[in-house]
């Protein structure tokens, strides 16, 4: 699809749900919109990078209702849901961009899905990357898609990205994310702990 896909992260409480009469498994998961997110640290002698998705920012693909999948490990080849079959439901607010999806059974078969499913049942899947492209220049000008500010001197030195505008193609489910509000369950009677936060490359 032309560059390279962008990710981005958060974190949040874990919550397992059983199948239902129909089979399969249900996870639903909030990305919090306006949260900020290290990057990088900046090393010894670099500047910290920070990043925060504005409010809305993935409006532009899920208003349209185009394919948006979710997945393990941003690997399509570990596919859970596509808003395409109807499996993965979105709802997008000025706060979060919420899903549920139905695994549907047959993928309970699949190589993937036992290690997917014991690593989030033991609290190492850690939270919600998104996967998203900054629109082209001849559809939204650069500075409507993206701008870079220096941090409040009080807080710190770190060069501030915000995305104001992205493509997102993909929500996945990970095991060392960024940011930190981010909730995601996926229910079967037990509520999984919170996992630490980790610094992520700068990504241009």
């Amino acid at each position: 699809m032309g560059e390279e896909l962008q990710l981005g992260a958060a974190l949040g409480g874990l919550e397992l749900r059983a199948a239902g009469a129909a089979g399969g498994r249900q996870i639903r998961g909030r990305f919090p919109y306006g949260k900020r997110a290290v990057l990088s640290d900046g090393g010894r002698t670099g500047r910290p990078r920070k990043e925060v998705i504005a409010p809305k920012a993935f409006a532009y693909r899920v208003e349209r209702r185009e394919t948006i999948h979710l997945l393990v490990g941003h690997s399509y080849d570990r596919p859970l849901a596509s808003t395409n079959n109807g499996s993965l439901l979105l709802r997008d607010t000025p706060e979060a961009l919420s899903f549920e999806a139905r695994v549907a059974p047959e993928l309970e078969a699949a190589p993937f899905f036992a290690d997917f499913w014991a690593a989030l049942r033991a609290g190492l899947i850690g939270g919600v990357s998104p996967g998203f492209r900054i629109p082209p220049p001849a559809a939204v000008p650069p500075e409507e898609a993206e701008k870079t500010e220096e941090e409040d001197p009080a807080e710190g030195r770190a060069l501030i990205r915000t995305i104001l505008q992205a493509l997102l193609f993909e929500l996945s489910l990970v095991v060392s994310p960024a940011y930190q509000e981010t909730e995601v369950e996926a229910r079967s009677g037990l509520i999984l702990p919170r996992p630490v936060s980790h610094l992520r490359r700068w990504r241009p």
